[in-house]
């Protein structure tokens, strides 16, 4: 029986995935929740990790105590985030803690967990981790046509893309899989509430239900070959300066430029 992690599941991409890993058993589901209670209106047989915050510094432990015993993890998909907008004005301005927030949840924690995890035994050659980053961590891919801002939710997705590259090079003689992905732009709370949904329709963007899809069937494919690399693997359709920056008649899935 397959077993699988998913950090960050109670709500948008992280939600989809549970229902969709559990939905085709056999199948083992672990997932994690901040909250010390089992979160409502998922399927049975979720196995629910609680008390899991990324923002603190014992998350890895925390993580690994509540797996003592289990046999390693075939997938570990790492999936919490936190987007708060900024730009440059003093109304708007950078926030101190808001920053200290993203960095730490988006591009800190990761390295902790996986560290825990490999430890303590849970991961084997041929696990496969996957950290859900974004397009928006891409350097290349930032254009003056999209503006500045966002400081830490970008910033925060390209120090998650290097630390994934540097834990596939600490991993690769273990044979544990890394892999850095661009899930795609969804219809989710986190893009509402940051004033995206007004871009939902011209920018493509997809239910987590599609999202999620889309990752599982990237994560079955997925081998040592493509370890350390970041890609998106439903391809340039909802990137909006794919096209301008790398021109036409891209691929699907897309490796992406760091």
């Amino acid at each position: 029986m397959s077993s699988t992690l998913i950090i960050g599941a109670t709500r948008g991409l992280g939600a989809a995935l549970v229902k969709e890993y559990v939905s085709n058993p056999p199948a083992l589901v672990f997932a994690t929740t901040r909250s010390s209670d089992t979160p409502s209106g998922f399927p049975s047989g979720v196995k629910w990790l609680s008390g899991i915050d990324l923002t603190k510094s014992n998350v890895g432990d925390n993580l690994t105590n509540q797996l003592k015993g289990e046999d390693p993890l075939d997938v570990v998909i790492i999936n919490a985030g936190r987007f708060t907008t900024e730009d440059f004005s003093v109304e708007k301005g950078p926030n101190w803690d808001e920053e200290v927030t993203m960095y730490t949840t988006s591009s800190i924690a990761p390295i902790f967990i996986v560290h825990s995890l490999v430890h303590a035994g849970l991961l084997k050659s041929g696990s496969k981790v996957i950290l859900v980053s974004s397009e928006a961590g891409s350097i290349t891919l930032r254009h003056e046509k999209e503006g500045g801002g966002n400081y830490a939710h970008h910033a925060s997705k390209a120090a998650l893309n290097m630390a994934g590259k540097l834990l596939a090079i600490d991993l690769k003689e273990k044979g544990i899989i890394i892999s850095i992905i661009h899930p795609g732009f969804m219809r989710t709370e986190m893009t509402k509430g940051v004033g995206f949904d007004k871009h939902w329709d011209a920018g493509g963007a997809v239910t987590p239900e599609v999202a999620a899809k889309s990752l599982v069937e990237w994560t079955d494919r997925l081998d040592i070959s493509k370890s350390g690399e970041y890609w998106a693997p439903r391809g340039p359709r909802d990137i909006g300066m794919a096209e301008t920056v790398l021109g036409k008649d891209l691929e699907t899935p897309l490796k992406l430029p760091w």
